[in-house]
């Protein structure tokens, strides 16, 4: 089965904010401002509610009999709902084995609605086996089923007390991790007009997270150690491949480094 590792980044739903808060003629700067203000009010945290969450990058990491692609969803010009039916239109091609981190408890979710509100279709992706029997007991909605594996819940044996950052797990394992960029500066990076650093970013999240998987597949029996070290490889040479991509460098660099 193809494997899609996938990871979005988001920013503000400003116009989405303006009409929920009544906030017509301020800027964006100050509509996301007064929208983090009232989430910190409601929740404590400036952390806003999935609805409120507009996507600007979705990466991904396909791993394809014996082929492995890193790259970004559109260019750099394309809208929301372009990104978006473009990540369903692949799974409606490939039916992969999707993995994410966190992908049950933020990305998924997200993209429901940021699709509901583009109209987007993915018949393939809601199956739940009224069309195909085969997604009767293992569909993509279903939290404990496989064919969406969201490692960081699954690592976690489904409990919140017990989840880890990807950041921490991937320095557990001897990852890059973040490299000195996080979610928390992808607001301030997409007003700067960075849409290109923030995609690199994404991409180097779902790096850490194939990573992961694989590390993942080894302790569960999926993989011999001799084919586990081959993957790895494999992901190596991809990035050494790269020569056009400095944020594969830096990775491979950072990951190269001697402990």
């Amino acid at each position: 089965m193809n494997t899609l590792v996938f990871d979005i980044e988001t920013v503000p739903d400003v116009e989405l904010g303006r009409r929920l808060h009544g906030l017509e003629g301020l800027t964006d700067g100050q509509v996301a401002k007064a929208m983090f203000a009232l989430r910190r009010q409601e929740s404590g945290g400036e952390f806003l509610a999935h609805e409120q969450h507009r996507v600007v990058a979705i990466s991904c990491v396909l791993r394809s009999q014996e082929s492995l692609k890193v790259w970004s969803l559109g260019d750099l010009n394309a809208s929301e709902a372009e990104l978006i039916q473009r990540f369903f239109d692949g799974i409606e091609k490939l039916s992969p084995c999707l993995v994410s981190w966190n992908g049950g408890g933020f990305d998924l979710p997200v993209l429901h609605y940021r699709a509901l509100l583009h109209a987007v279709q993915a018949p393939r992706y809601w199956e739940t086996g009224d069309e195909d029997t085969a997604f009767r007991y293992n569909n993509y909605l279903g939290r404990f089923h496989w064919r969406h594996m969201d490692v960081m819940d699954i690592l976690s044996g489904y409990q919140n007390r017990a989840r880890a950052s990807l950041a921490n797990t991937a320095c557990l394992l001897g990852l890059p991790g973040k490299m000195g960029f996080d979610g928390s500066q992808v607001w301030d990076a997409y007003q700067a007009g960075n849409l290109l650093g923030i995609r690199r970013y994404c991409e180097t999240d779902v790096l850490n997270t194939y990573l992961i998987y694989l590390r993942f597949e080894l302790m569960r029996g999926r993989m011999t150690r001799e084919r586990y070290a081959e993957e790895v490889e494999r992901v190596k040479t991809l990035l050494r491949a790269g020569t056009d991509q400095p944020h594969f460098a830096e990775f491979l660099q950072a990951w190269e480094k001697p402990a």
